[in-house]
């Protein structure tokens, strides 16, 4: 169940979140880099 949630909030992100990954991520803001990581965390629990 839980890697299903994960699916579904990766489609959500993917959908809804700006991408970053064009960036330089040292310079992001703070919250960007907050997005940054929660879609990586989404990312690798919907892959496991």
């Amino acid at each position: 169940m839980k890697k299903s949630v994960f699916k579904v909030l990766n489609k959500i992100n993917k959908a809804i979140l700006p991408k970053l990954s064009d960036k330089d991520p040292a310079k992001l803001t703070k919250i960007q880099k907050g997005i940054l990581a929660y879609r990586y965390f989404v990312l690798v629990n919907s892959l496991d």
